[in-house]
């Protein structure tokens, strides 16, 4: 491909320039191979423009940067947005994507959303798929992702293949904070998206809580198109800010929630392991079964609804199949119960509000006592440790206070800030040890959750990622106990 038409024709340069043929785009200098494009950009712990050599030296036939930056070695096209560029670039040279594609933003909810759109669709009959933390779910199994969101050039390749390979028709895609402020979706052809929630999360990258705000409003504001559906969970947090930022940029509203105008929670009845909905849309008051536990994942499905009917999915069909869903891996998943008939959840929640969230979903679900297990992750958000603690204490009857992924921090630092706010609590270093000690606890009619890593299969602890999965020892710790999983 031209750099002409690789980059579009807007950009300045000369003639012969315009003219090189790329082969393949890059913004890491490792990944160049000779006939590469090299995007040089800034990031927040290394400059791209420092490793221009690297990439000439491996075959860059040509390099974008920021206009600052100088090259004689090689041509470079100025651009005061080179990661933007990079995205629109990476949907040149990719080309393909699926039929259909939506997007859904929040703190909390975005995996479940994109999940069940996917169910949903499966079941009328499409080839769908989704993009985002536990990775890409599709018709040829699933493939995890490094990022929830991940980089231009990954996206658009991962686009192409479900498109050609996969024949999948139908994408449902999270679109994370620093995706979203990276410019990592730019390019991505969507025909609607969502809004769950928002509550403190990733401060430790968002300048403030407005920046954070600001990140996920560039769906509504730039990403989507003029006249596309934009689905609310209208009741949530800052929904009405989305609301309203949406309609200025001349989306079309689809409320849904307590207050929801298109679909309208009217009754939730608490019933084992699930749920019974009464929702009216248009008019038409139906009542659903949803197999998930939790008032949070009732809103979720509604979301998720909507987004399927917002893009022409009959609401009918779309309704009844949220009584065949299955929640995302390590979100409120079921995952184990003991002799005794406790009950052992996993969940991701790692921020106080997703805590608050799940803890309060299970409280109905707790004949006795609620236990929790949880952690902090080190490097990150500090202010969210005693949060955390604050919530645990509140909410439940008994907690452990153990290590998520402490990273390059000091564990027994993040457990005291966590044990300021909740010093009752049992500490338990070995996350392990804190998950067997915690079942070996249980009594009839207890309910534990175990939070925080949920699909994760490894512990960051340094640089070194060990293999652990919150799954695989909850069930080693039941059949300890001598329950059969």
């Amino acid at each position: 491909m031209s750099l002409r038409s690789l980059l579009g024709p807007q950009m300045e340069m000369a003639e012969e320039v315009a003219r090189l043929e790329i082969v393949g785009l890059s913004a890491d200098s490792r990944q160049v191979k000779p006939g590469y494009l090299f995007f040089a950009i800034p990031g927040t712990r290394a400059d791209g423009a420092s490793y221009i050599d690297e990439a000439l030296a491996k075959g860059a036939k040509a390099i974008v940067a920021e206009p600052k930056v100088r090259s004689t070695r090689a041509p470079v096209i100025f651009d005061v947005n080179p990661r933007q560029r990079l995205a629109l670039a990476a949907a040149r040279f990719y080309r393909e994507q699926p039929d259909l594609c939506v997007a859904v933003t929040g703190t909390n909810g975005k995996t479940s959303v994109a999940s069940f759109v996917r169910q949903i669709w499966q079941q009328m009959g499409f080839r769908s798929a989704s993009i985002g933390t536990i990775g890409v779910v599709g018709p040829a199994g699933e493939e995890y992702l490094s990022h929830t969101t991940p980089d231009p050039v990954e996206l658009h390749a991962v686009l192409a293949k479900l498109k050609s390979r996969d024949r999948v028709s139908h994408l449902s895609l999270e679109a994370s904070s620093h995706g979203l402020a990276q410019f990592r979706l730019d390019g991505v052809k969507f025909a609607a998206g969502a809004f769950t929630n928002l509550s403190r999360d990733h401060l430790d990258y968002h300048s403030s809580f407005e920046d954070y705000l600001a990140a996920k409003l560039r769906l509504f504001e730039e990403l989507l198109p003029r006249g596309s559906p934009a689905v609310i969970h209208i009741d949530s947090s800052h929904g009405q800010e989305v609301l309203t930022a949406a309609k200025k940029h001349g989306l079309v509203s689809y409320t849904v929630g307590v207050s929801g105008k298109e679909l309208r929670l009217v009754s939730r009845k608490q019933e084992e392991f699930g749920q019974a909905l009464q929702i009216e849309g248009r008019g038409v008051c139906r009542t659903v079964f949803l197999p998930l536990a939790g008032d949070f994942q009732a809103f979720n499905a509604l979301v998720a609804a909507g987004l399927v009917i917002a893009t022409g999915g009959q609401e009918d069909v779309t309704l009844q199949a949220l009584e065949s869903l299955k929640g995302a891996r390590g979100r409120l998943e079921r995952v184990a119960t003991t002799m005794s008939g406790a009950t052992v959840y996993v969940d991701y929640a790692h921020t106080p509000a997703a805590l608050e969230t799940v803890l309060s979903a299970l409280r109905p679900y707790a004949k006795k006592r609620l236990v929790v297990v949880f952690g902090c992750g080190g490097d990150r958000d500090k202010g969210k440790r005693p949060q955390m603690g604050a919530v645990a204490q509140r909410l439940a009857d008994v907690g452990y206070v153990t290590d998520d992924n402490p990273r390059s921090e000091n564990p027994a630092t993040i457990r005291a800030e966590i044990m300021k706010a909740f010093p009752q609590a049992i500490e338990i270093g070995s996350r392990e040890e804190a998950i067997h000690s915690a079942i070996k606890s249980l009594q009839a009619g207890d309910l534990l959750v175990v939070a925080g890593k949920g699909h994760e299969t490894g512990q960051t602890v340094g640089t070194e990622v060990k293999a652990f999965s919150d799954h695989e020892v909850v069930r080693a710790a039941t059949r300890e106990a001598g329950a059969n999983v």
